[in-house]
């Protein structure tokens, strides 16, 4: 059945082509598998519950009739400001303006918030920019740059929000830099979601070409309910397509987790039991509550823009599992600075079980793609990297780092494997950090480093062991089978190509702190070079032939120490420098080749001379790659089935005799 919507029409529609809808909501409420939802342009200003769910062969879709221009915000249109001082005006709101939620009571909180200064979860809005709230008045009205943010020239427009002395109104005061805010379109939003179902097991949904925007979203950690604009609310088989995502106060769209009785931030709430237990306990809890294959993930979310939103485009910690994120541009997350915390960049994930992530674009994040725990199955495959390093010359001091260190293109954080990285291009300074194990690199440029290798797996403490252990689970399942700490090592990097490019002197002299850190080593050389002192699996076999028995020199720790590295077929420019123990590799010292990423119509292209000194290579299989050692999976599809990397970053067939990094030739 279809149902049309309309927000021009009137308001006793009963949601046919005649009489539609003027509420998507209202369409919500009533349709059910195999409906369809035809909504037309115009601007929804509305949290729209889905109350039935689709089926797997009859989803529900939710379609704008023209792509983006049905608009659903989480804002509303404020008028009657009065002038209060200077560049700085005033407006009272009733308290029950807001209803049940008020964004400008609610402080943005949680586990792993590392906040010195709090902040709410509403935003004032000039012009469909969001302004920067403050914490007294007096720097409204006197505003400073914040040269944190990645939009300095910005900074000044300013707001502060307090409760008037009869604690029914809340008072919002704001420094518009010489607009009137009447003659403007001003919003805040009021809403904590856009398109959010309240009740979990919401399945098999599609939202197809929709604006979504403006969320007062909460802080979503992986130890706590993950709300965005978006979100299936712990459900399976969504599809989230050709939709633009922006300017959620935290997160966009959320995959992610639902409410845990009794452990929902429970490390915030507690206070007694370390983050990483509390997320252990998670894991453990999902499973007796029925977390499955065949219950939860399963999504797709393609061919979006998803920009401007505080914490991340995309989050997700379990629910996230067995899901597809392709053909998606994601840029310019967490650039106001204005959260700090782990848990940023365009994608953070936990637990992406058989996750693939491909084709798609991030630039301009604090962080690329941030895989933390449990990344087993995973594959990331031809996306385009760059610009995610701290890409403002203005950002290279110490305070620019603090809370959410320099960024990277891709981090992979504490986890077991297998997760798969091929056909990538890596461009910002730091390319990869890598406190983790059981990763195959293959066909990818670096242009930038990789670091943090032997390090990042301690959680903080200074006179006791505060080791942490990351959940191991049955290939292409949920279920756990064990937990263990990270040795170390267990990487493959096949066929890559390393360019070393110039570094900036404002990064090197940031990174010259960084050498001796727990989490971070400061690396900015290009190469494998943090793997030398590694064994080959040669070596490290070694150690394991015969039994002495105990008491006998042979001791245990040869189960504690880090597992071997396997290389072949990777290049190396411009002084890029291989590990000590690479094999069948090449260093060219005789050309000096450049990277420059241009763009016509719409399509990238890598301008380099590089493609002219290739060598030829040897085609990678997973027969090459192996098994990851920890849960004894083998770099394969989610299928069970052989990857063969005979196709290149833009899915090129690659000749018999192909040559290294991500293109064909």
């Amino acid at each position: 059945m279809i149902r049309y919507v309309d927000c021009n029409a009137r308001p006793n529609g009963d949601g046919s082509k005649e009489r539609p809808f003027n509420r998507i909501n209202m369409a919500a409420a009533v349709a059910m598998a195999g409906d369809e939802v035809l909504v037309a342009p115009g601007i929804y200003r509305e949290e729209v519950n889905p109350i039935y769910a689709g089926k797997e062969k009859q989803p529900i879709i939710y379609r704008s009739i023209e792509p983006l221009k049905a608009v659903i915000t989480g804002a509303e249109i404020i008028k009657g400001w009065e002038q209060y001082e200077g560049d700085t005006w005033k407006v009272t709101i009733p308290n029950s303006f807001f209803g049940a939620y008020n964004p400008y009571t609610t402080i943005v909180w949680g586990d792993w918030l590392s906040q010195n200064v709090p902040c709410h979860t509403g935003e004032v809005f000039l012009n469909g920019k969001s302004l920067y709230e403050k914490e007294l008045l007096e720097k409204v009205l006197n505003p400073t740059f914040y040269e944190e943010s990645w939009d300095r020239d910005f900074t000044k427009h300013t707001w502060y929000t307090c409760q008037a002395e009869n604690k029914e109104e809340t008072v919002i005061y704001a420094n518009f830099q010489g607009k009137n805010p009447n003659e403007e379109l001003v919003e805040i939003n009021v809403r904590p979601h856009c398109f959010y179902p309240a009740m979990e097991h919401v399945n098999y949904i599609t939202l197809d070409g929709f604006t979504v925007t403006k969320a007062a979203t909460q802080w979503a950690p992986p130890t706590a309910l993950q709300d965005g604009m978006i979100g299936p609310h712990w459900s399976k088989g969504w599809v989230i397509e050709n939709c633009e995502i922006s300017h959620s106060k935290c997160c966009g769209i959320s995959l992610g987790k639902y409410k845990q009785q009794n452990n929902d931030n429970k490390w915030s709430h507690y206070k007694y039991k370390d983050g990483a237990q509390t997320q252990r306990d998670c894991s453990l809890i999902a499973q007796l509550d029925g977390w499955s294959k065949e219950t939860i993930g399963s999504h797709i979310v393609r061919n979006c823009e998803i920009h401007d939103c505080g914490q991340t485009g995309i989050v997700g910690n379990l629910g996230c599992v067995f899901s597809v994120i392709e053909n998606n541009h994601i840029h310019h997350i967490n650039n106001k600075r204005n959260l700090a915390g782990a848990e940023i960049g365009g994608i953070k994930f936990h637990a992406a079980i058989d996750v693939i992530i491909r084709n798609n674009r991030f630039h301009d994040c604090t962080r690329g793609i941030w895989l933390d725990w449990q990344t087993q199955g995973t594959r990331v495959s031809k996306n385009l990297f760059y610009d995610n390093c701290l890409s403002r010359d203005y950002l290279l001091h110490k305070e620019s780092k603090d809370g959410l260190g320099l960024g990277e293109d891709l981090w992979i954080e504490i986890a077991h494997g297998p997760c798969l990285v091929d056909n990538n291009i890596f461009l910002s300074e730091r390319s990869i950090k890598l406190p983790t194990q059981g990763v195959a690199f293959v066909h990818n440029l670096f242009g930038g480093a990789i670091t943090a290798v032997g390090r990042g797996v301690k959680n903080g403490s200074v006179n006791f062991d505060s080791t942490r252990y990351t959940p191991i689970h049955l290939p292409h399942r949920t279920e756990i089978t064990g937990f263990m700490s990270i040795l170390h090592g267990d990487v493959r990097f096949y066929n890559n190509v390393f360019v070393q490019q110039k570094v900036r002197q404002g990064m090197i002299d940031i990174c010259e702190e960084e050498k001796n850190g727990e989490w971070d080593d400061g690396n900015l050389e290009v190469g494998t070079l943090s793997y030398s002192g590694y064994m080959t699996e040669d070596v490290w076999k070694s150690y394991f032939e015969g039994y002495c028995g105990e008491g006998s020199e042979d001791t245990r720790d040869k189960y504690y120490m880090p597992l071997p590295v396997w290389t072949g077929g990777n290049v190396y420019f411009n002084g890029a420098k291989p590990c000590d123990i690479e094999e069948d590799y090449t260093i060219d010292n005789e050309h000096e080749v450049t990277l420059e990423l241009k763009e016509e119509n719409g399509r990238f292209t890598v301008v380099s001379d590089l493609f002219n000194y290739l060598p030829e290579a040897k085609i990678i299989c997973s027969d090459t790659l192996g098994m990851a050692f920890e849960p004894e999976e083998r770099f394969e599809n989610p299928d069970g089935s052989d990857i063969i990397f005979d196709t290149d970053f833009y899915g090129n067939k690659r000749p018999e005799t192909p040559v290294a990094g991500p293109f064909c030739s």
